[in-house]
């Protein structure tokens, strides 16, 4: 549908062009270097060249989809590989075979037809190539990069170097590329990235990638993320720690990136205080604050539905006796509603009958701590409760494939974020996502894949989207996320920029098969909808007016469309 130049296919098409346009030099290339010697005038390092330029063939072809070509190389491997060990001149019938596995190669070579999988179903290509905006940066350092992000890929195969930063880009990372070892220490000198994506075998050997990392490594204070990737697919590669084999993963690989450059601090535990006395409320917040957690003190009961709804506290401290209303009533007011059902209460009182205490609990509290209270106490008891809240909160809360938020918990979400815009006056927008045509996922390449297609989405959803954004998965393949203080069209900018992103992310299924697929998406903003259901309505009729108007489009709420 979109062909512009920023469109997955038209970079794709791109790559794959490039590629094919340099096969013929590096089969060429390969057949001199074979000719030499047979001719009795190469030396070691010929033999360890031409190895390497077939080795690299065998993972290119696969990646770009040219399988036969993979195949028909690694089987020149192989026998490369047998005369080398045999460290004598080739036989005739050596001789005969390589020519003969040269033939192939230069057959399968000409005139591939390419394709690309957009969604399930097969595009035509055009012959018109334009040229797309860098993604990559090209050997050469920039002060103004975060490092944070930055992934040196070292890779002497520029097609696949390219491909990889196309990929990687999507999920938020500037990719930094080297096509040769010599510079790589000093460029790591220079700037320390967040990893390191390293080939294994090289010209200066089959191991020289693991080598050279080996002696960074013993040079730096501290060991760098390194992620090795390969077509070989002996026992031998596959001891290196992390390791990728060629055509390479992009969801496993990310993942692996995520888990190995993370930096992320857990949310400090959020309590409000309940207590008509403030400056015991106050003590014991300070308490609290030293040990690194957040507090609200709210000293009128009859405020605390306020501070339910702005602060989201993970536990509550009351007092027993309040006047207006003690700690009993407020408890089982606060149990009447869904969304606070699962808040651990906390009475804190001078009250030291039992059966005072048991009719506390029985009433909507968890705890019973009697004042005075020792700080060490009361930090161990308030941590405790949270944490054991944390976990019991994520499984009834989250989707056990992706981790977002559940359909029933998104849709609670929702109803307190609506009540907080109409509070603080503010924007808000919630967007629908479905991905297109998912059952064919499914039907094709089995549930199996369609489950990490799914995964695909989340995790691109989670990395791009604010820290304050709420994302949930709706059920099945489709998604919803609350963007607050967002209007319609900003969220429609950073949603477009995450479907555009999505596209470019290659799927791989059984026998490297790849693919991509796409997502609509319909967004509708507060105040224009000014109440949960109406706003989700209006998205939810916005996602069909996308599907209906030709898929992989976004789609935004009106009173007069949708």
């Amino acid at each position: 549908m979109v062909s512009s130049p920023d469109c997955v296919r038209e970079q794709l098409k791109i790559l794959q062009k490039e590629y094919q346009q340099q096969l013929p030099s590096q089969i060429l290339q390969i057949s001199e270097i074979w000719q030499k010697l047979v001719c009795k005038q190469g030396q070691v390092d010929d033999w360890k060249k031409l190895h390497c330029l077939i080795h690299r063939m065998v993972g290119s072809g696969a990646t770009f989809g040219m399988s036969q070509l993979s195949d028909t190389a690694r089987r020149m491997e192989g026998y490369i590989t047998d005369m080398m060990a045999m460290k004598s001149h080739p036989t005739a019938a050596q001789q005969a075979l390589i020519n003969t596995v040269l033939d192939e190669l230069k057959q399968v070579a000409i005139g591939p037809q390419w394709q690309v999988i957009g969604g399930i179903e097969e595009r035509h290509i055009s012959e018109k190539i334009q040229p797309f905006k860098k993604i990559f940066i090209e050997e050469k350092y920039q002060e103004n990069i975060n490092s944070k992000n930055v992934i040196f890929l070292i890779e002497d195969d520029q097609c696949q170097a390219k491909d990889l930063a196309v990929q990687l880009s999507c999920f938020g990372y500037t990719i930094r590329t080297f096509k040769a070892l010599k510079g790589l220490e000093k460029a790591i000198e220079v700037m320390s990235p967040a990893a390191v994506i390293m080939d294994i075998m090289w010209p200066e050997g089959q191991m020289a990638g693991t080598e050279i990392i080996r002696e960074i490594q013993e040079s730096l204070n501290s060991p760098l993320p390194v992620l090795f990737i390969s077509a070989r697919d002996d026992l031998q590669a596959r001891l290196q720690a992390a390791y990728f084999h060629k055509p390479v993963d992009i969801g496993s690989l990310i993942d692996k990136l995520d888990s190995l450059t993370a930096h992320e601090t857990r949310d400090p535990h959020r309590i409000l205080i309940v207590d008509d006395e403030s400056i015991l409320a106050n003590y014991h917040a300070k308490i609290l604050l030293k040990a690194g957690m957040v507090t609200e003190v709210v000293t009128d009961p009859m405020q605390v539905m306020q501070s339910l709804v702005y602060f989201k506290p993970e536990l509550i401290l009351m007092d027993m006796y309040m006047p207006g209303c003690n700690g009993l009533e407020l408890a089982s007011v606060i149990r009447q509603q869904d969304a606070y059902v699962s808040i651990p209460i906390v009475f804190l009182s001078v009250e030291t009958d039992v059966e005072q205490q048991l009719t506390a609990m029985h009433l909507g509290g968890d705890e019973f701590l009697t004042k005075p209270i020792e700080p060490q106490h009361l930090i161990a008891e308030v941590k405790s409760r949270v944490e054991r809240s944390r976990i019991v909160s994520s499984f009834m809360e989250r989707d056990s494939l992706t981790g977002l938020l559940n359909h029933t918990k998104i849709k609670e979400r929702l109803s307190i974020e609506v009540t907080r815009a109409k509070r603080q006056q503010s924007p808000m927008s919630f967007a629908m996502i479905d991905i297109d045509c998912f059952k064919g996922v499914n039907d094709i390449f089995g549930h199996s894949i369609g489950d990490r297609v799914i995964e695909s989405l989340s995790r691109l959803l989670k990395q791009r989207l604010r820290k304050t954004d709420i994302i949930g998965r709706y059920g099945g393949e489709e998604f919803a996320v609350i963007l607050p203080d967002t209007d319609a069209k900003g969220a429609a900018k950073v949603l477009n920029e995450i479907r555009e992103g999505f596209a470019k992310v290659r799927q791989l299924a059984q026998d490297n098969h790849e693919f991509s697929v796409t997502f609509s998406c319909g967004v509708a903003a507060f105040p224009e909808y000014g109440e949960a259901n109406i706003l989700n309505e209006a998205a939810d009729k916005a996602l069909y007016q996308a599907k209906r108007s030709g898929r992989n489009q976004l789609a935004e709420a009106s009173r007069s469309g949708c």
